[in-house]
């Protein structure tokens, strides 16, 4: 049953402000329509699009969370955080990201992605990268979307430092990890 224009902006507006990270694409493909209906049903209902949704959600809610580097200068856009516990982020790869001859992501985006989600995560004034172990598992390429989570794995507040594993994903596919030994000024306030 095909729903009237009304019905399915309504649906829309539930859907994105349920999901604020849903693609175009999956709403174009949830609602049975053409990418270029859910832009324009978009536009009319004045709701950004999905990379300014995604700034918008990490402005209002992380914004006095990160302590160790301002939130414009985190490569990705976090979406997730708790402080000396994890952290997501997301990475969208862009033709200023790759290498023109092969279409493919430069190794130092992935690694600033996931450095500084690394640095982020730390709930401290200070936090520096000390050492990483990393490992580029398959190319990225323009277009792709890659999602970056930390998890510190432990602390050592004798040697302030923090341990961080780090994960990055495309469409579910490992195409980054790395474990990074970071520098804090102080201890853990657990």
């Amino acid at each position: 049953m095909k729903r009237t224009k009304k019905e399915r902006q309504r649906l829309l507006t539930e859907t994105i402000a349920e999901n604020p990270f849903v693609t175009d694409e999956q709403l174009a493909s949830q609602f049975n329509v053409s990418v270029q209906t859910i832009r324009l049903d978009r536009m009319e209902l004045a709701i950004p699009e999905l990379r300014e949704r995604i700034k918008d959600v990490a402005a209002k809610n992380y914004e006095n969370e990160v302590k160790s580097l301002p939130i414009d200068e985190v490569i990705g856009e976090i979406i997730d955080i708790e402080l000396d516990n994890r952290a997501i982020s997301i990475f969208d790869v862009g033709q200023e990201h790759v290498f023109q001859r092969n279409g493919i992501a430069r190794g130092h985006h992935l690694f600033a992605q996931a450095n500084s989600l690394a640095v982020a995560v730390i709930d401290d004034e200070l936090a520096l990268t000390v050492k990483a172990n990393v490992s580029f598992i398959r190319p990225v390429k323009a277009g792709d979307r890659v999602i970056t989570k930390a998890i510190v794995r432990g602390q050592d507040d004798e040697k302030n430092r923090t341990y961080i594993d780090v994960i990055s994903t495309v469409n579910n596919d490992k195409v980054f990890k790395g474990e990074f030994e970071m520098y804090r000024t102080k201890g853990s306030v657990q």
